[in-house]
């Protein structure tokens, strides 16, 4: 893969496929559902968010969302926007296409691929109005930090598909993946910190707190939340 004519990069892979044993209201919303909520892109054909979504407003990609509760959570807080989650966990996916249509969301809609991919293949520059990243796969040891996802070449294709104002909001367990994405942010040209230099943002209250979160808060572990403007 190259960004360009004169630069070749690593593949940058979004995730890490896992697959299990499927409920029956997973497979339901996987099956059954997934002509309302999911979406099948074709190959480099722009979606076109207009016609996909029920209202023409503001979309915020979510990419890597587990088991969908948050996004859920927003969806339903939120419905002044659109939102638009990619995951290739199968159980998560078909969870959250399940529960989205028990509360009969029209501002949600799926995607079962690699994001990356998505993004650089299916998705037009200058269209999503926020980009979240939740508790992503830190790969804490040190030889494979190269494969997490928050590195330069991946935020330059982010920066070229938000809008100018549009925000990047991502948030870790893992200190050290934690200061990880500061650097990252703090040096790309097109995001600004929303605090001063360096400064972590308390977790907003748009951004539900997950049962995981908890678990981990009683066990003593932190978070960190990074806020950033895109300005280009």
């Amino acid at each position: 893969m190259s960004l360009d004519n004169n630069k070749t990069i690593r593949k940058i892979q979004s995730f890490v496929k896992r697959s299990g044993r499927l409920t029956e209201g997973q497979k339901y919303g996987l099956n059954n559902l997934w002509p309302k909520y999911g979406l099948d892109p074709i190959a480099d054909q722009i979606i076109d968010f207009q016609t996909v979504f029920a209202k023409r407003q503001d979309v915020i990609l979510e990419i890597g969302f587990g088991n969908g509760d948050s996004l859920l959570q927003m969806a339903i807080n939120e419905p002044e926007h659109n939102f638009l989650g990619i995951e290739v966990y199968e159980a998560g996916v078909g969870r959250l296409i399940n529960e989205a249509h028990k509360h009969n969301l029209t501002n949600l809609k799926v995607i079962k691929e690699d994001a990356v991919e998505i993004l650089k293949n299916n998705i037009a520059d200058d269209s999503l109005s926020g980009f979240q990243l939740y508790f992503a796969d830190p790969w804490h040891k040190k030889k494979h930090h190269k494969r997490r996802i928050v590195q330069a070449e991946f935020m330059d294709i982010i920066s070229s598909k938000l809008i100018n104002g549009g925000f990047v909001h991502m948030a870790t367990d893992w200190e050290n993946y934690a200061e990880h994405m500061m650097e990252v942010l703090e040096v790309h040209p097109h995001f600004k910190n929303t605090l001063s230099a360096h400064t972590y943002s308390l977790r907003p209250e748009r951004r539900p707190i997950t049962k995981f979160e908890r678990r981990g808060e009683r066990l003593g572990h932190g978070v960190w939340d990074l806020i950033f403007d895109c300005e280009k």
